[in-house]
């Protein structure tokens, strides 16, 4: 048997035959012992040295968002892209001509290789699909980027718009729109389509436009060359500023057409 006693304010149990129980012992609340100065001058330095990185990542964002054409790039790439896409079962092309294809149209903007290296993977292109275009133009630079992804993956081009159905409708391809359309592996007519070039001038400062019109005319020849396309497209452009639209017979002859559209 056992009674409880009460010391200090402290409750325990104690037997009235036995020994004396003594009662727990309070801990001791002791103060924390202080870091070592080594220590807190280490934790210190790394939160100094922390606040230092990320200021100065956001001081070069900042430097980097705050020119237009990081501007339109981040625009372009995330919020409002300036192509849109839809994929076509089968597009008609003429007999024995019936493939799947991603329909690309609207200006090409800053961040149009990314947006379209995306479209193409959704879709699940391969080799001997089709793209079919219809634009203005736009980025220079965005469309050799395009064009050269097509040629990498096998795929063949076409200038048009297409139907639920899959049949193609004639449509435009101009100025920086052709680098793509060139990039086809093999490049489909398309009846009623048209095709336009112009003079590439560049929208930089630059302290001698004149050398840096021959650099991007010397660019975009060497693209052409690369692509199976007459240097005669490149003469083609540099004759006019304003877009010249090519005759069906011109663009056989330049090589920029390769599959002549049926029909008369």
């Amino acid at each position: 048997m056992s009674i409880d006693d009460s010391r200090d304010g402290t409750h325990f149990r104690s037997s009235p035959t036995g020994p004396a129980v003594a009662p727990p012992r309070k801990p001791i609340d002791r103060p924390a012992a202080p870091l070592p100065a080594a220590v807190s001058r280490r934790r210190l330095w790394s939160v100094a040295f922390f606040v230092l990185l990320i200021s100065g990542v956001g001081i070069r964002a900042y430097r980097d968002l705050a020119r237009p054409e990081a501007w339109d790039y981040w625009k372009d790439q995330y919020v409002s892209p300036s192509m849109t896409s839809s994929l076509i079962g089968k597009v008609d092309l003429g007999p024995d001509r019936r493939w799947p294809a991603l329909a690309i149209r609207g200006p090409i903007g800053p961040a149009a290789a990314n947006w379209f290296r995306d479209r193409i993977d959704e879709a699940h292109l391969v080799a001997g699909d089709v793209v079919l275009l219809s634009s203005p133009g736009g980025d220079l630079n965005q469309a050799a980027i395009m064009g050269e992804i097509i040629r990498s993956r096998g795929l063949v081009t076409a200038v048009g718009t297409a139907e639920a159905s899959g049949a193609v409708k004639p449509s435009y391809c101009a100025s920086a729109c052709v680098l793509v359309y060139a990039g086809g592996k093999t490049r489909y007519g398309v009846q009623g389509s048209a095709l336009g070039v112009h003079r590439f001038v560049t929208t930089r400062a630059s302290g001698d436009p004149v050398a840096e019109t021959q650099r991007i005319a010397g660019a975009v020849l060497g693209y052409m060359t690369k692509m199976g396309i007459s240097s005669s497209l490149v003469e083609a452009m540099s004759e006019t500023k304003d877009i010249r639209w090519l005759g069906p017979k011109e663009v056989l002859a330049m090589n920029l057409v390769t599959v002549p559209p049926e029909g008369p």
